[in-house]
């Protein structure tokens, strides 16, 4: 089983661009399609299914800015991913974007071929939300990755399969051995690092062993074998907590040490180092910002003056939540490094919420760090048991998910109970159920500051109601599975296609048309085809 990490899952990645399931996750994909083909890449061809979501958001939600990016190597918050087109050309990089029925099964299928002078390799993956994927399918052969583990691919004939098998059972310490059959056939070796190049050499030399590749993890949190984890479910932690009587906080602590093999000082600096970047991007934030290819310009400026000129309704914490969020979302709106928490699309809501509470309050940095492990926590059940992907949820799965972990992280602040916050995150997320993707202009700025706003604010509100014990009546883990299932009966073109809702409004297909500078009456699709030769 897949257990969430709160640096891989949850809070993460740190990164710039729109969106996360579209720019991060898409990015890490690139990366192991670079080391697939050894760093040598010629000409790549990209194919999406007309059905799926990356077939109208993939250039304007910023696919393709982290495909190519992590087809040159780059990380997620790599300055030079504004121009990402230059270095591609300036690398020789020949790509194609095709649209095309491949019979993806996920909304958000990438399908790419990789070729140079020497070979050529297939590999199909999948971006889950959050800046998370899953790697389905290598030269024919099904597979499942998830960028945690080192893996090397050993290429072999059916012949020589068992042979090398014993080989490498005898002579190395790994994770996983598994044969990849299909197209082609390989021996998937997952470890928590290379193997020595000795054995390397002496691998690549035995007979029926035609090439091994070496793909690096993407993922800052690895995976290993036997992992477990305390628990995985509301009812599992308190069942574990009835005698210890930790926090919330440190059963977050307790889990994700756990999860990552992890001291737990290593997990509270870490959360630490969130922190201090989500700060930075507040601050920045509130300097203003400025980027050509957006729809809206720097509010939270204007915010900022009415709230010291008295020119607002008074509510002092929730007054600094809505400047905080707005900055946030105005930092990843102009391609500034963020942190996606619990994706980028809902970036701003949960620190916006937190450190605007926490300033406010006059709080320390200590209580700041304690509040977003909560929310971290949180995070991990839903991530377990729903999904943070717009794409299968909704902004339900982002936004909804984000303010249920602020509500938690919220009561953490006002030093209330574990149950509370418990309380707080159930009626935050029954109050976010059927919330819709529907990005204006097919970009991720609005509706979603005016979302984030709302689930900041909505996350106050469940806070404040649980500290004032307030029934929530369903818990927790009958919310997220119940998440889960009204995500799955959300429409199609309400889950970030841009196909429904307020991006088919004339409105937005003006504002569409005059950011791409394409004519009002041409559909999403077809204005991507014509820029972008995309066939």
């Amino acid at each position: 089983m897949n257990y969430p990490s709160i640096f891989n899952d949850v809070l993460g990645p740190v990164m710039r661009g729109p969106s996360s399931s579209h720019c991060a996750a898409s990015l890490r994909i690139g990366r192991i399609c670079r080391d697939l083909m050894d760093g040598q890449l010629q000409q790549v061809v990209v194919q999406y299914d007309p059905q799926g979501s990356l077939a109208t958001t993939h250039k304007s939600q910023g696919s393709d800015m982290g495909l190519f990016g992590g087809l040159l190597g780059w990380e997620a918050d790599e300055e030079r991913l504004p121009h990402y087109q230059e270095a591609i050309a300036a690398a020789g990089i020949d790509i194609q974007i095709k649209i095309e029925p491949i019979h993806a099964d996920h909304p958000n299928t990438y399908k790419l071929s990789l070729f140079n002078d020497l070979e050529m390799r297939e590999l199909t993956a999948i971006s889950t939300g959050g800046g998370m994927i899953e790697v389905v399918a290598i030269d024919g052969c099904k597979v499942s990755m998830y960028g945690d583990f080192f893996e090397t691919l050993v290429y072999v004939t059916e012949k020589e399969t068992a042979q090398i098998l014993a080989y490498l059972e005898a002579t190395i310490e790994s994770d996983a051995l598994i044969v990849c059959t299909g197209r082609t056939r390989f021996i998937q070796v997952k470890s928590q690092a290379f193997l020595p190049a000795n054995i390397l050499k002496e691998l690549q030399e035995m007979e029926g062993v035609s090439l091994v590749k070496q793909l690096h993890p993407v993922l800052p949190v690895p995976s290993r074998k036997n992992l477990s984890v305390p628990f995985l479910t509301c009812e599992e932690m308190l069942a574990y907590n009835e005698k210890k009587q930790l926090e919330l906080w440190e059963l977050a602590i307790y889990y994700e040490s756990a999860r990552g093999n992890l001291p737990h000082e290593e997990v509270y600096a870490r959360m630490k180092n969130l922190l201090n970047i989500m700060r930075n991007a507040i601050q920045l934030g509130l300097q203003g910002t400025k980027y050509q290819d957006r729809i809206l310009g720097a509010q939270s400026i204007d915010f900022q003056s009415k709230m010291d000129t008295g020119g607002l309704v008074k509510g002092d914490v929730l007054n600094r939540i809505i400047l905080y969020v707005s900055a946030m979302m105005e930092v990843k709106s102009s391609m500034g490094v963020i942190v996606a928490a619990p994706t980028a699309g809902s970036c701003g809501a949960l620190p916006g919420a937190v450190i605007g509470t926490a300033s406010a309050l006059d709080l320390s940095e200590d209580e700041e760090i304690k509040a977003m492990l909560v929310a971290g926590l949180i995070g991990v059940f839903i991530s377990a048991h729903a999904t943070f992907a717009a794409e299968v949820g909704g902004c339900m799965a982002e936004c909804g998910s984000g303010s249920g972990m602020a509500a938690a992280a919220i009561v953490s602040l006002a030093k209330g109970s574990l149950e509370q916050s418990l309380s707080a995150a159930s009626q935050a997320l029954q109050n976010s159920l059927g919330m819709i993707c529907d990005p204006i202009a097919n970009r991720v700025e609005a509706p979603c500051l005016g979302r984030n706003v709302l689930a900041a604010s909505n996350a106050l509100s469940c806070a404040n109601m649980a500290l004032a014990n307030y029934d929530s009546l369903i818990p927790l883990d009958e919310v997220i599975e119940t998440m889960d299932k009204v995500g799955n009966s959300i429409a199609h073109e309400l889950r970030c296609t841009a196909l429904g809702g307020l991006s088919i409004t004339k409105t937005s297909r003006e504002i569409e048309a005059r950011l791409n500078d394409t004519p009002t009456g041409e559909d999403t699709l077809a204005v991507a085809a014509r820029r972008f030769k995309i066939c």
